[in-house]
């Protein structure tokens, strides 16, 4: 009986292959890792009667002023307001930005039931109405989404409906739809729900920065395959004086109303209400779809202050951090970024912290002007 050698010649062929089918694997999992994500539809409801992207864009470039009066229908704002911002128990301004419309709600067209419409936080209606819209927007057929891995992301900083609806009503008229209805985790559930959507689906609170830590997270979802098509974005309502008087004692809110970002009569910023969704996809799917792509995100990143010089208080370092891990991620140099959209608190701290980050960042080797909004 004789034994067959290997042949090693064979062996070694076949490993090689195998090998370089993994290296193509490990190549296009790193690709979908950086690949930019495709915003492909977007709606809005903004102040000054934006209730489209359209009618936003009007506003800004014509420079409407969309601050107002508070409206009637949210509180008796006299009982509150004293131009003095210490006076305790009051807010030292009138002004905000407020969207005109926010009860011409269609509940049959969702399905829901008007008793159950009654105690659902405003922020879940509008957001079906916007994410709808969205939808449209992108050319897609909202009930062909039904069971599809669609994931819903947005950023919530409000509880006035939570404090007006727990906090005022006597407890004999708390209702069956008040735990639903107030809480903060349904207003993406809600989209999810009624959308018939299984992706993730989730609120984010940052403060100011929950609507864009919403599509960084949405964006990410998407790189890694946790959704196939995601609704990134943010709602936020004003309809309680509490924080009005907390933020003016706290001197945060500019008297007059205005926000008068990196200007040195900066005084504080201007509460305002708004509710904007972007339709996200990967890139390479939106192509392969004929989507229409609006814009792309290359890269995006997140961070915390940590210790600053208190807790509202901005990091500049921190900052300037999170600008290069942003960059880094998109595969950009700071030369070929050519504006900014900044926070802008409007206040004397928290602008030059800002601007100083940015300058650091994004200004050392360049020549030519970087426009800042």
């Amino acid at each position: 009986m004789t034994q067959t050698s290997p042949d090693y010649k064979k062996l070694m062929a076949r490993a090689l292959i195998e090998i370089k089918d993994l290296k193509a694997q490990l190549n296009r999992q790193k690709d979908v890792r950086s690949e930019p994500v495709a915003v492909i539809g977007m709606s809005c409801r903004f102040p000054g009667g934006a209730d489209s992207p359209e009618e936003y864009w009007n506003i800004l470039e014509n420079g409407i002023n969309a601050i107002s009066e508070m409206p009637k229908d949210r509180w008796d704002i006299d009982r509150f307001y004293d131009p003095d911002p210490g006076a305790p128990g009051k807010t030292c301004t009138k002004k905000g930005g407020f969207i005109k419309d926010l009860k011409g709600f269609d509940a049959g067209f969702f399905g829901i039931s008007p008793r159950e419409c009654e105690s659902m936080d405003p922020h879940q209606r509008i957001l079906l109405e916007v994410s709808w819209e969205a939808l449209e927007h992108a050319g897609i057929i909202p009930e062909h989404l039904f069971g599809s891995n669609t994931g819903v992301f947005i950023g919530v900083s409000s509880v006035d409906n939570m404090v007006r609806l727990l906090g005022e009503a006597p407890l004999k008229e708390t209702d069956a739809y008040y735990g639903t209805g107030c809480a903060m985790a349904p207003i993406a559930g809600r989209v999810s729900y009624n959308f018939g959507f299984t992706g993730p689906s989730f609120v984010v609170d940052t403060a100011c920065s929950s609507s864009l830590l919403s599509l960084h997270l949405a964006a990410e979802s998407l790189r890694r395959k946790e959704c196939d098509l995601a609704l990134g974005g943010g709602v936020h309502l004003l309809f309680h004086p509490g924080v009005f008087v907390a933020f003016s004692q706290a001197r945060m809110l500019s008297p007059d109303g205005f926000c008068k970002t990196f200007d040195a009569s900066a005084n504080g910023y201007s509460r305002g209400e708004g509710c904007g969704v972007i339709v996200l996809k990967r890139l390479s799917d939106a192509i392969r779809d004929n989507d229409p792509v609006i814009a792309l995100i290359r890269g995006s990143a997140v961070n915390q202050d940590g210790a600053s010089g208190g807790l509202t208080v901005p990091s500049g370092p921190s900052q300037e951090q999170v600008i290069k891990l942003a960059l880094t991620r998109a595969g950009m140099t700071p030369r070929q970024i050519n504006y900014i959209e900044a926070h802008g608190t409007g206040t004397p701290l928290g602008d030059p912290i800002e601007v100083g980050a940015l300058a650091n960042v994004l200004c050392r080797e360049r020549t030519e002007p970087l426009i800042v909004g």
